[in-house]
């Protein structure tokens, strides 16, 4: 199997133009795309439309490429995207393929594999409780084996995206009898960010399973998965994950490497995981490194403690400007300024995702 990633930019959500020109060229089989992530310019809330307009475009363009229909496109690859280009992030997406006739020689290096599952539908009384926990994990440990992956050490990135409880589906849920966590929909998106994340950190083992408890949400941030990506929205009724780790058997150029972010001034964070890769920023990559490159994404969040290494910021307390936007232009041009590059999946609400006030990096290059 060989993995190979495209980065492509979009003149607006609904732009797929980069893509058809890849599959109308034959250098990308569209049979074997498996996954997008990407970036809209979107406000990245409840109501960012410009997510379900691109993956509406993506599946419709995949129906017509491959036959198949596009609702069976919709439930088998998973599309995750996060709204908010603010500052000098670019709107892009990555488009993951596998070529099933590409074995890796035996014995030979570890290289990047891919892998992809889909949960059952979350009922919306489940969205961020103790269940959503556990079908997040199975969701993993699922698109881990779709990877080939066996040893969670291998694995690097872990993208999820959860689905939410709107007005509409929480009176759906009172109907049954049932009730949910919260009604509240910017709420819910950040209880099912952190059931995700505790999901992903079982399924994983970076934490114990007995500390991953509905009472631990929002409370013991010493709890984290330093591998999770977790987005949630509106446009998705399950547990969407992709799978992003080093393997053998896989064959190709491209591998993966990760780091903690410790808070949302680490740029060390960011020269370490380019070092892991043999890309060497002093202090910003050159061209011919730069574009070995193939996709950076980034997970972050506005400290709630207030302060950036002991000095105040004021983030949480903009009444103009919400602190996710504040945080994904601030590490937007932090990160972009070590790569050259404004093509980086920045996602907010990093709630146990990366150490607390921060977040993390996953490169992904040619070696």
């Amino acid at each position: 199997m060989r993995a190979s990633v495209h980065r492509l930019g979009m003149a607006h959500p609904g732009d797929l133009s980069q893509l058809a020109a890849l599959f109308d060229s034959g250098v990308v089989d569209p049979r074997h795309v498996v996954a997008v992530i990407g970036k809209t310019e979107g406000n990245g809330g409840v109501n960012d439309f410009t997510r379900g307009y691109f993956t509406l475009a993506f599946s419709a363009l995949l129906a017509e490429r491959t036959g198949r229909r596009r609702g069976e496109i919709v439930e088998s690859v998973p599309c995750v995207l996060s709204g908010g280009t603010e500052g000098v992030l670019t709107p892009h997406y990555l488009v993951f393929s596998r070529d099933p006739a590409a074995d890796g020689p035996a014995g030979g290096p570890k290289r990047l594999a891919v892998g992809v599952a889909f949960s059952p539908p979350v009922p919306p009384e489940a969205v961020g409780r103790q269940t959503h926990v556990e079908m997040v994990a199975a969701a993993v440990g699922q698109a881990m084996r779709d990877a080939g992956i066996s040893d969670p050490a291998d694995v690097h990135f872990v993208q999820v995206k959860a689905p939410c409880v709107t007005a509409a589906r929480a009176q759906e849920a009172a109907a049954r009898g049932a009730s949910v966590l919260t009604a509240d929909s910017g709420r819910s998106m950040a209880y099912a960010r952190v059931a995700g994340a505790f999901g992903v950190a079982l399924a994983l083992g970076d934490a114990p399973a007995g500390r991953l408890t509905e009472a631990a949400m929002f409370r013991d941030y010493d709890i984290f998965s330093d591998r999770a990506s977790i987005s949630s929205g509106v446009e998705v009724a399950c547990n969407e994950v992709i799978v992003l780790g080093n393997a053998a058997g896989w064959s190709g150029d491209l591998a993966i490497a990760h780091r903690p972010m410790k808070d949302a001034l680490d740029i060390g964070g960011i020269v370490a995981v380019l070092d892991d890769l043999g890309l060497a920023a002093a202090p910003q990559l050159v061209p011919a490194a730069a574009a070995r490159v193939r996709g950076v994404l980034v997970k972050c969040e506005p400290d709630r403690r207030g302060l950036v290494r002991g000095n105040r910021h004021t983030m949480l307390d903009d009444t103009d400007i919400n602190a996710q936007r504040h945080i994904r232009g601030a590490l937007g041009g932090l990160v972009a300024g070590v790569l050259g590059d404004g093509r980086i999946f920045v996602s907010g609400g990093a709630e146990h995702q990366g150490p607390d006030g921060g977040g993390l990096i996953a490169v992904i290059a040619e070696i």
